[in-house]
């Protein structure tokens, strides 16, 4: 019987794991053609999450919980559960019961020979008007700088095949970016719409830093599109500029016109060229401390503990 492994980071979600974790437990059984294992990464050691999964725990004892040591994000939470996961698939959901683990089946059976991976498509999102901007932006980026398939979503709902969990978490960059090891693991995607539901306790943990880290990890983790328009931007004012100047001196030497000062022109411009060049400069230092990070093995996370009880074996991380 294969095993199905789901990996659920946790933040702030006390009031709502025990929903998520019964409703997983009662479909897999009800379903009857698999085994189960959940994996709940609590990224947020400060609330009263690690309680509500010790507890869990007592009553299932396929739940395996981590405790990060601070809070590092979903995506660095997503990459240690994946390190503790056993099955031949892995579904990722949310901690909020706004991704249904009822409709699990809908993805897992349309996994076929053709396919790798299958997200959950939303045809009525639930969400904020911000959070929905953000996932346009994130959406955008993926297409654009890693080449994703465009009529393709890429939601935090979704069940992969092992090998691709395998070779995502040989990644060890402290700036992990899922979407983008997706896409690089493969070309075989799949969307199957699912039924988004209401959010019933608490709020969205994607406050406007959150969205804006996750976007800057679009930009430098798996791409230099970016370096390469700062070039093509430099090339064009260089280009704008000596025209300039050549209309200037056959204005002065050649049509002997009077040029008027222009102070307030000359003041606009080198703000916007100024503007430009600071923002470049600052695009460039990301990419440079991102590389001075990983290369002093700044950790993707610190686990705190786990659920595992003192001096039995924990499952083995992948590597």
């Amino acid at each position: 019987m294969q095993l199905l492994s789901f990996v659920i980071p946790c933040y702030h979600s006390a009031a709502t794991l025990g929903k998520v974790t019964r409703q997983i437990r009662e479909t897999v059984l009800q379903d009857g053609r698999y085994d189960y294992e959940i994996v709940l990464v609590n990224d947020n050691p400060a609330d009263d999450t690690w309680r509500e999964i010790l507890r869990l725990k007592q009553q299932d004892p396929q739940i395996f919980g981590i405790c990060m040591s601070r809070n590092f994000g979903q995506a660095s939470a997503l990459m240690a559960g994946y390190r503790h996961v056993h099955g031949d698939l892995v579904i990722s959901l949310d901690d909020d019961g706004q991704t249904p683990p009822s409709e699990m089946f809908r993805l897992i059976d349309a996994l076929d020979e053709e396919t790798d991976v299958v997200y959950a498509s939303y045809p009525t999102k639930h969400h904020s008007l911000f959070r929905n901007f953000g996932s346009k932006v994130n959406d955008w980026m993926a297409t654009w700088l890693m080449g994703k398939p465009k009529n393709l979503y890429m939601a935090s709902y979704y069940v992969a095949r092992r090998f691709i969990i395998d070779e995502m978490v040989r990644c060890e960059n402290p700036f992990p970016y899922v979407d983008g090891l997706a896409v690089r693991s493969t070309s075989r995607f799949k969307n199957i719409p699912i039924d988004h539901q209401d959010r019933t306790e608490g709020e969205s943990g994607y406050t406007f830093g959150k969205l804006l880290a996750l976007w800057m990890n679009g930009f430098t983790a798996f791409s230099v599109k970016p370096l390469r328009i700062a070039t093509v931007m430099g090339m064009i004012f260089s280009i704008l500029g000596f025209l300039f100047a050549v209309m200037v001196i056959v204005r002065k030497i050649i049509l002997l016109d009077k040029i008027d000062a222009g102070w307030s022109s000359i003041v606009a411009i080198v703000l916007l060229l100024d503007g430009i060049l600071m923002m470049m400069l600052g695009l460039v230092g990301e990419y440079v401390g991102r590389m001075y990070m990983t290369m002093n093995k700044s950790p993707q996370y610190v686990i705190r503990t786990t659920t595992a009880a003192p001096g039995t074996p924990q499952p083995e991380p992948r590597s």
